[in-house]
């Protein structure tokens, strides 16, 4: 962990983007200069071939961050898709400096679920803080299931859990921007409904990472990830998390 180097080119956009300030912070950007790079190795160890070879689906892209990160890594393809609408949580209504200087193509979606990939398209979807805004839930992960190849992963991340300690802060503020929140049991429910079968289930970000500065934030990270693997405070995190399969046929 201590040679993931932070994208600078990423901080450098960020630092001039007031909607961009956390990937300028270098504690919110390394949460997911930590996620990309898991993701790499899960999957390194779980397919039966290189990265080099993994078909990537960027479910959700918004700023496109996670799309740059994880390209830089190397995969064969991956592809970066979000709802065509206004708001600030979609790519075409903000601005995207990051998807416009590193050149991403982000395909618009013109249905609140169905996606425009044929089925088993890609091994690899990625939701990235997606999930839990989507309108139809079970109808959005089946869209998921389609077009993941039989074996393939489907990773989701920023999934606002139940007992969090800062969701309930902020609904003490009034502030409802999560109006779901989960529990392992409502995923693997869920997950189960299409038929993903999960592999693996965390909590994750116990300390707030966007709003603080931590002047060494890699020792902090593994702080973090200390005291939600191996401590009962991991109940009361930020996140809940999972990496999915799609059994083959």
């Amino acid at each position: 962990m201590k040679d993931w180097p932070l994208d600078e080119g990423i901080r450098e956009i960020a630092s001039t983007t007031v909607s961009h300030a956390f990937l300028a912070n270098p504690s919110g950007q390394y949460a997911y200069i930590y996620l990309t790079r898991f993701v790499r190795v899960f999957c390194e160890q779980f397919f039966n071939f290189p990265f080099s070879g993994v078909s990537i689906l960027d479910w959700g892209c918004g700023k496109g961050h996670v799309s740059k990160l994880m390209s830089d890594l190397g995969p064969a393809r991956i592809e970066s898709c979000d709802l065509l609408r206004g708001g600030e949580d979609s790519a075409f209504g903000q601005a995207v400096p990051i998807v416009e200087r590193f050149h991403i193509q982000v395909k618009p979606l013109k249905h609140e679920y169905v996606l425009p990939y044929d089925s088993a398209s890609f091994d690899v979807v990625l939701s990235v803080g997606v999930l839990e805004h989507v309108s139809n839930e079970r109808a959005s992960v089946e869209e998921i299931s389609r077009v993941l190849k039989p074996g393939g992963l489907f990773f989701c991340f920023f999934l606002p859990t139940r007992f969090s300690w800062t969701q309930a802060v902020s609904r003490l503020r009034g502030e409802t921007y999560h109006d779901r929140l989960y529990t392992e049991r409502s995923i693997r429910e869920l997950l189960s409904s299409v038929g993903l079968k999960p592999l693996d289930m965390w909590f994750r970000q116990l300390l707030p990472k966007n709003s603080f500065r931590y002047p060494k934030f890699r020792f902090f990270e593994k702080a973090d990830l200390f005291m939600t693997e191996r401590t009962t405070l991991r109940y009361f995190a930020t996140n809940l998390e999972f990496v999915s399969w799609k059994p083959k046929e």
